[in-house]
Formats: structure tokens, sequence, C-alpha cells
């Protein structure tokens, strides 16, 4: 009887589809960043980013996030990060370009830690993975928002910046980026009433004041617009029309860091380039 027949065998096989082996522990000290769903994490070898001259118009936000996670990679007292605003103007990618600088600043002292909303109630369980390991991590949770009825979301928020047996270790920071300065669902009727009671009662729409940066992201003018394309179209060595940019901009509605790339991609699948 060969192996594969053997009841043995087969026996064995059943038994290690039902209890699979465990899945290999993550090592944390040896990638750039990771990807966290609450059940494993996903070790990625590169950070994609741009470079961060690439980023143009968001100058000021620009410094001081740079800063912030130089501190931090430093292993000085740096600051959890709420990064808010106007959509598709550079909040994520400034994140991680940041980090990709950092790391070249100091080598294998931090790491970026990318969790999915769906796993947030599990964030206090990926602290103390992270808390017994010799390093600086930072904790990256994007496009957060609220809704106004959820209580809990907002509470382990509080409890990771301000303290207590849930918060954050110190060789950790968060990064939130949110469409929303409060991150809270507002209604309509409270925006409405310029007395709203609840703003002083609710803290769940203080929630911005409980990080230490909280930037403010602002739709771009046609000129900082304009300069984004300018260097993403050097840096890819593709010509340009500024009439073409600008009713490209039309066509979308918006003008952003976002729809300056999404022209260049255009423009280098007209050149019959790869990005």
């Amino acid at each position: 009887m060969t192996g594969s027949q053997d009841p043995i065998f087969r026996i064995a096989e059943a038994l290690e589809r039902l209890a699979p082996r465990s899945p290999v522990a993550t090592n944390w000290l040896t990638h750039p960043a990771y990807v966290w769903n609450g059940d494993h994490t996903r070790a990625v070898n590169r950070i994609e980013a741009p470079g961060l001259e690439l980023l143009r118009g968001i100058d000021e936000q620009k410094a001081r996030v740079v800063d912030n996670i130089l501190r931090l990679a430093a292993t000085h007292a740096a600051h959890d990060m709420l990064l808010w605003g106007s959509r598709g103007m550079g909040k994520s990618a400034l994140l991680r370009s940041s980090v990709a600088h950092a790391q070249t600043r100091h080598p294998d002292k931090l790491a970026l830690v990318q969790v999915s909303q769906e796993a947030l109630s599990h964030v206090t369980a990926l602290f103390g993975r992270l808390g017994d390991i010799p390093r600086q991590f930072l904790v990256f949770i994007d496009d957060l928002g609220f809704e106004a009825n959820d209580s809990n979301g907002p509470r382990l928020l509080r409890s990771w910046l301000e303290g207590g047996v849930e918060a954050r270790p110190a060789n950790v920071r968060l990064a939130v980026t949110s469409n929303r300065r409060a991150i809270v669902a507002r209604q309509l009727s409270e925006q409405d009433d310029p007395t709203n009671p609840r703003d002083a009662l609710d803290d769940k729409l203080a929630l911005a004041d409980r990080f230490g940066l909280s930037i403010g992201f602002h739709n771009c003018s046609q000129d900082d617009y304009l300069a984004i394309i300018a260097g993403y179209a050097s840096a890819n060595g593709l010509a340009w029309d500024k009439g073409d940019a600008l009713e490209w901009s039309t066509r979308r509605g918006a003008r952003s860091g976002r729809v300056a790339w999404q022209f260049i991609v255009e423009l280098a699948g007209r050149a019959g380039k790869a990005l």
C-alpha cells in the first residue's frame, strides 16, 4: 500500500485540515511596515509612498508631520497625530512618506503598522504585543470616522490616548486620518443650532483635542494644484499643458493632490509609459 493510500496517512491529513499549523509568529524587528487586521499580521517589504519633495501645497503640514515622526524614530518625545480635512490632499501619503524618510535617517528604529477600522476593537491587544518590542511604532488608522450613535469607538480612542490600562505603550504613537476634525458624525440639526449645547456636553466631539498634533488639510488653490502636477510630471519625464490640467480638474469637479496624480496617470497612459 502506498503512503497516500495508507489509512493512517489519510487520518493525519484530515486532522491537519481540522487543526492547521499555528501561523508563524511575526518578527516585528525586520520589516518597514505591517498590516494588522485583528487576527493576524502581514509584513510589508516596502512602503509605497511618493518622495516628500513631491508633496506640494501642504508645506506647513509636512514640516510638522516629518518633524514629529523623526522624533519618534529617534526615541524622543513625540505626539499622537490627527490629520483631518479635505479628501485627496495627501494626508495618508504624507504619513507614509514621512515614515519612509525617517527610516532612512534611523534605519530599523521605526515601523509603520496600519490597522483596518474593522480591527479597532482589537487594537489594545496589538499594543500588548508592540510594547515588548525594542523598536518604535507608528500605528496608523486611515479614514477614521464614527457614527453619532457609536459610543464604543470613541471610548476606545480616548482610552488609548489618555492613559490607563488600555493606553498605548511608550514606544507607540497613533496617527489617524479623518475627513472630519471631530471624527464623530454631526447631525444637520446640530450644525444649524448656533448655541449647540452638545459641543460642551458631549466629549465625543472633542476627540481631536486628545491628539498632541491636530493638523488640518484644506482644498488646494489652482496654483498649488498646478505645482503638484509640475512636480509629478518632472519626476516622471512627462510633458503637460496647463489648460489640459485645468480642464481635467473641472471635469473631476475638484482640485487636489489626488486629482493631480490622476492627471499624471492619464498623461503617462497617453505617452505609453508605466509609472
